[in-house]
């Protein structure tokens, strides 16, 4: 269903939609509301909507490519094949990126707001953040990335769906 033979794609009563963020942001639109009149977790106001997609981007533009090359060669690569350099590199890549999105947090409960909402990073960034924190790596200490993911890994839906849990 994807051209690029890639997941994830959803097909939504006909409707096909390819690449996470974009998915991310129809489920969030189109189910995203408490009691079928309000939004939660797609912001309707165009600043916080922008935030939102701001931070959704740089987890896909910035973080991922950051911490990627670590989680090929760690994950990926059988560990005779290893390039310790690469996974170095990466590592010193995403602590920059982190140390970004540390200082943030350090005034904001979520990547973008007060409230948890499809974007604010928050579900996005939650994964890719999880995947860095499941790397075996010696990791510098981020107490307000730390103190955000452990927010989110709290929440029931996070636990149901993709079993978050700061190791």
């Amino acid at each position: 269903m994807n051209p690029n033979g890639l997941i994830p794609v959803i097909d939504d009563d006909g409707f096909v939609l390819w690449e996470s963020n974009a998915i991310v942001r129809y489920l969030a639109s189109q189910y995203g509301y408490d009691d079928g009149t309000r939004f939660t977790l797609s912001p309707t106001n165009a600043h916080a909507r922008a935030s939102a997609d701001r931070w959704m981007d740089w987890q896909a533009v910035s973080f991922n490519p950051a911490i990627g090359p670590a989680f090929v060669q760690l994950v990926r690569t059988p560990v005779v094949q290893r390039d310790s350099v690469v996974v170095e590199n990466a590592c010193l890549e995403a602590e920059k990126r982190l140390a970004i999105l540390g200082a943030h947090l350090a005034s904001h409960a979520f990547v973008a707001g007060v409230a948890h909402t499809m974007a604010m990073g928050d579900i996005p960034l939650a994964c890719s953040i999880d995947r860095w924190f499941k790397l075996p790596i010696a990791r510098e200490l981020h107490p307000n990335v730390e103190r955000w993911y452990q927010a989110l890994s709290a929440r029931a839906g996070a636990q149901q769906v993709v079993g978050l849990a700061l190791a």
